[in-house]
């Protein structure tokens, strides 16, 4: 069960100041103060374009850096001339040959998800379904047999050590209880269907991070497990930990049945990714980004110049913020279902969008685990700037499992929290600049597991290389700031998408995963939303609006979580359980209200 809010030590309060001070250099405050500083120097901008500088209003300045720039562009040489218009029309002309593709593949390419492989259903008790690359496969029921082969015989050995560690006997027996004891970093048992295994030399080389891990260390991961992992996994790595088997689990009915949705999910072949979804995303996105560039490349010497480019920084924007929905499946391996091949694409991908896959699985896959836990989510951790609920306060500081910090308010941190329904959005549409330097600082400092970072180094140098060659491209400062400002603020649409989710639903204190009232299910019911939308407005939301589904079932595409949905509704009603589902305007009402709830807590 979960626990109620703990009280904190006089010391841990009185370190606060330093806590907050420390805290205030780095990322989830300096960005949002940046954006403040960048707002604040678009505002003198303003001011120095207003009456009294220049006689006119501040449209007349920029309308003047144009003129100025137009009489540079006409007195330039013929050759730079040529070769900005024809890099201009290069865009442009991929950008229409983009947009004919991707609407004669909707419109003759069929309906994503109806190429699914759908298997007879198993009548074997001994079997379960499970993915392998995607692809459905029945195998033995949380087995530890594994086929022949080298990889295999590594693994048959691993379980043969773990025989032969209590003396050739039969494998030891635990209770739940005598496994939770077994819950840190240094010590750490997890269950997985009926056995107990001793992965504590593996957490620092987990694929998905250590928060995960760490916080699940004692528990019955069984469902989260089969959730994350395909089957190879259970095959090939699971069997060298094993030390025991447990005893006395009871599975709750409500479980039995979402472990049914899962089953049946497989058996329709819905975990299999249907590429033409994503050959229409990747023309809808290179229309988007072609589009952006020939846009904000228009020419100077044109009376429309500046419209025609914060069109275009409007486009970008959009781009930015569906590409991450692209980076989100790639980050769960939900695209190719390969770790490593979804991971090398989302990093290369990184010199499009600037975002750190890296850094992103670290911090995303712990929020999965914990979602809205006060002391573990990284995802719902913004004090002394912004907090989410008056549990992060309300008995002093909480410690950030995984920040590895004390994080509360002092006098800086209330006067904030206290108005922070108020900046919230404007915020938001800054918070890209948030995700920028969490990444680099997470590449150079190295805190969690990290594959691919040379390679992700490189994309984001080529990320903030184009595009500051392409805002280098527009006439003067005030436009180039602008333009920045328009693409960031358009963006910042995915920060409120994200927040929506969570904000709103229900927060705790301590651990989740202690008994049916908590599990893995109930826990992600709890604290996640759906938004309600119409089908053909799916492209938008990017997957988001299926918060529900993609919780319970993270490796499931995102085209097939309508068809989830479906599934889950009846389980939810069935045993009582709240499906929360409000309109996007709804929703970011609700969030709205905690936010201001919690600020007169604050205050």
């Amino acid at each position: 069960m979960l626990r109620t809010v703990r009280t904190h030590s006089t010391r841990s309060r009185l370190e606060l100041s330093w806590t907050t001070a420390r805290t205030m250099v780095r990322l989830r405050v300096v960005v949002p103060i940046a954006g403040a500083c960048l707002v604040a120097c678009y505002a003198a901008a303003v001011a120095h374009a207003a009456p009294g500088f220049h006689g006119g209003s501040g449209i007349d300045a920029l309308k003047a850096d144009a003129a100025a720039a137009a009489a540079a562009f006409s007195g330039s040489t013929a050759t730079g001339t040529m070769t900005m218009t024809m890099f201009r029309d290069t865009f442009g002309a991929v950008a229409g040959v983009l947009a004919v593709l991707g609407v004669l593949h909707v419109v003759f390419g069929g309906k994503v998800g109806s190429n699914a492989t759908e298997h007879k259903a198993n009548t074997d008790d001994g079997k379960e379904w499970y993915d392998e690359y995607g692809v459905s496969k029945l195998v033995d029921h949380h087995t530890a047999k594994v086929e022949n082969g080298k990889r295999a015989k590594r693994a048959e050995r691993g379980q043969a050590q773990a025989k032969e560690g209590q003396k050739g006997g039969p494998l030891p027996k635990y209770t739940t209880a005598a496994v939770a004891k077994h819950c840190t970093k240094d010590d750490c048992w997890i269950i997985i269907g009926e056995m107990v295994y001793d992965v504590t030399s593996f957490i620092d080389q987990h694929p998905g991070g250590i928060g995960p891990m760490v916080n699940l260390a004692g528990k019955d991961c069984t469902d989260v497990f089969a959730n994350y992992h395909s089957a190879r996994v259970y095959k090939y790595m699971l069997p060298r930990y094993i030390v025991g088997e447990v005893v006395g689990v009871e599975v709750p009915e409500h479980v039995k049945d979402f472990r049914k949705v899962r089953q049946e999910l497989l058996r329709r072949g819905l975990f299999e990714t249907d590429y033409r979804f994503y050959f229409r995303l990747g023309c809808w996105l290179g229309f988007l980004f072609t589009g952006a560039v020939c846009l904000t490349l228009w020419p100077s010497n044109s009376s429309n110049a500046l419209s025609y480019r914060l069109v275009g920084a409007a486009m970008m924007g959009v781009f930015w913020q569906q590409l991450a929905g692209l980076g989100h499946d790639l980050g769960h391996s939900g695209v190719t279902h390969d770790f490593h091949l979804d991971h090398r694409i989302g990093s290369t991908l990184s010199a499009l969008m600037g975002l750190s896959t890296c850094w992103w699985k670290s911090d995303h896959n712990t929020h999965h685990i914990v979602c809205n836990a006060v002391e573990h989510d990284p995802n719902i951790q913004y004090l002394p700037l912004l907090a989410v609920t008056p549990h992060a306060f309300a008995k002093g500081p909480t410690f950030s499992t995984y920040h590895k910090r004390w994080m509360g308010m002092d006098s800086i941190g209330r006067f904030l929290v206290s108005y922070q329904h108020i900046f919230f959005y404007p915020v938001m549409a800054v918070a890209r600049i948030n995700l920028y330097i969490q990444g680099l600082i997470y590449l150079i400092s190295k805190p969690d597991t990290i594959h691919y970072r040379a390679l992700e180094l490189c994309s984001l140098a080529g990320f903030f290389t184009w595009q500051g060659f392409l805002v280098s491209c527009l006439p003067g400062w005030r436009q180039r700031l602008l333009w920045l400002l328009v693409s960031h603020a358009v963006a910042g649409v995915l920060h409120v998408q994200i927040v929506l989710s969570h904000f709103a639903m229900r927060f705790y204190m301590g651990r989740a995963y202690n008994d049916a009232r908590d599990e893995w299910y109930v826990t992600q019911l709890k604290t996640t939303m759906n938004v309600d939308t119409w089908e053909w407005f799916d492209f938008i939301h990017i997957g988001l609006q299926f918060q529900i589904e993609h919780h319970l079932y993270p490796r499931l595409p995102r085209h097939n979580l309508r068809e989830a949905r479906k599934l889950i509704l009846p389980i939810c009603k069935k045993h009582g359980f709240d499906y929360h589902e409000p309109g996007f305007l709804q929703g970011n009402y609700e969030m709205w209200r905690q936010l201001k709830d919690t600020a007169l807590v604050a205050r």
